[in-house]
């Protein structure tokens, strides 16, 4: 069991008997009552977002995931396909379970993926993945590397925004809790 103050982003509750996941959360306290906490909730099960308040001191039963490494292959129409590098076992996940992960992942990169009573719940990235800048606009004559930022779309996808001496077919570390930019590499 865990209280209001142990809340964090990303932790996993059991609610009225559904997994969900804090996606945010924020404590609030009024002039004369008491504090209490609003949280933005991910229904790890069937995908759907809730909001909900707590008071201060409100106890939440916390779940035990299971993690294991995975390999992603490929997709499948809405299916992401991907082996588990213990066993060689192939998992099928549908595209909901994987929405917030998608444009972060490319073929053969290992993730985590986190099991409850064998049931796959969700995935796990890293907090930076490393990819290609595949369109962006030139840099211009006198930017600088303080400069400004431009839109840079990713070999996933993934639209970020970057410095103006970034170019097509760099390579960046782009932070995937946040899906800013932090360096080339």
């Amino acid at each position: 069991m865990i209280d209001t103050g142990d809340i964090r982003k990303g932790i996993t509750l059991d609610i009225d008997g559904k997994l969900v996941k804090v996606m945010d959360f924020s404590h609030n306290k009024q002039a004369r009552g008491s504090a209490n906490i609003r949280m933005s909730l991910k229904d790890l099960r069937t995908g759907a977002n809730t909001q909900m308040t707590a008071m201060a001191g409100t106890k939440f039963t916390s779940v035990r995931l299971e993690r294991q490494h995975v390999q992603f292959l490929y997709v499948e129409g809405d299916h992401y396909n991907f082996m588990d590098t213990d066993s060689f076992d192939q998992i099928m996940l549908d595209r909901k379970t994987v929405e917030e992960a998608a444009p972060y992942m490319k073929e053969n990169d290992v993730i985590d993926l986190l099991t409850y009573d064998g049931e796959p719940i969700d995935v796990e990235l890293p907090t930076s993945v490393v990819l290609q800048v595949v369109q962006t606009d030139p840099g211009f004559k006198g930017d600088t590397a303080t400069g400004g930022n431009k839109p840079a779309v990713m070999e996933t996808g993934l639209t970020v925004n970057v410095p103006l001496f970034v170019s097509e077919g760099d390579n960046l570390k782009i932070d995937t809790r946040t899906g800013e930019y932090i360096e080339r590499v």
